[in-house]
């Protein structure tokens, strides 16, 4: 196999061979990782019991994907539109803080996080599927959607998963922001202790 220079893993050269010089810029400069909830980490599905509870599917693929993000020194952070008694406990299992919820002003909380840590927004990148999150992915360095979102929102990305939403796309976003960082080599070599399945 044929390594790009300057990444010395197989896998970096792999995942970067996939995507343009610019793309692999911007996501080479994510300092912080923000992502919407239904319909990128989720498929959008809300199951609803009869208790009115609802239920949504998380993969597992994108959990490590963010713990590996969070392990080699990406920040990542969720703001959802929806509230989810869900959401907040999967957060809560993968340690990702903050995780915001019932936020409609997606770009003033992204504005919100890049000035609580000392970035602006061109160090920040957002994955989203709607029409929520266009001002979002218009302003941040970054800009990832998902093949399930509407074209007019996918158009504005700078990236598109070739995965959907809750299907492992958080999952493919992570490992590139990694690659072009020519972080995710070190990845390989961590312990299962450190990245057992809990984490997931």
């Amino acid at each position: 196999m044929n390594e790009l220079p300057g990444f010395s893993h197989p896998a970096e050269a792999l995942i970067l061979a996939r995507v343009t010089p610019g793309v692999r810029e911007r996501a080479r400069t994510v300092r912080m990782m923000v992502f919407d909830v239904d319909g990128v980490l989720t498929d959008g599905s809300l199951w609803y019991a009869e208790n009115g509870e609802a239920v949504k599917p998380f993969n597992a693929l994108d959990g490590h994907g963010l713990r590996l993000l969070r392990e080699q020194g990406v920040r990542v952070a969720w703001i959802s539109g929806r509230k989810s008694a869900i959401t907040a406990r999967r957060a809560a299992e993968l340690g990702i803080s903050p995780a915001l919820q019932g936020i409609h002003d997606k770009i003033g909380a992204l504005e919100d996080l890049a000035r609580e840590a000392g970035l602006g927004l061109q160090d920040l990148g957002y994955m989203g599927d709607d029409i929520i999150d266009l001002p979002a992915l218009q302003r941040v360095g970054f800009a990832a959607s998902v093949p399930n979102a509407p074209l007019y929102v996918s158009q504005a990305a700078h990236w598109v998963s070739t995965l959907h939403g809750g299907s492992g796309a958080v999952r493919e976003c992570c490992d590139l922001i990694l690659a072009a960082q020519g972080r995710l080599g070190a990845c390989f070599t961590m312990s299962l202790s450190t990245l057992g399945g809990a984490i997931q």
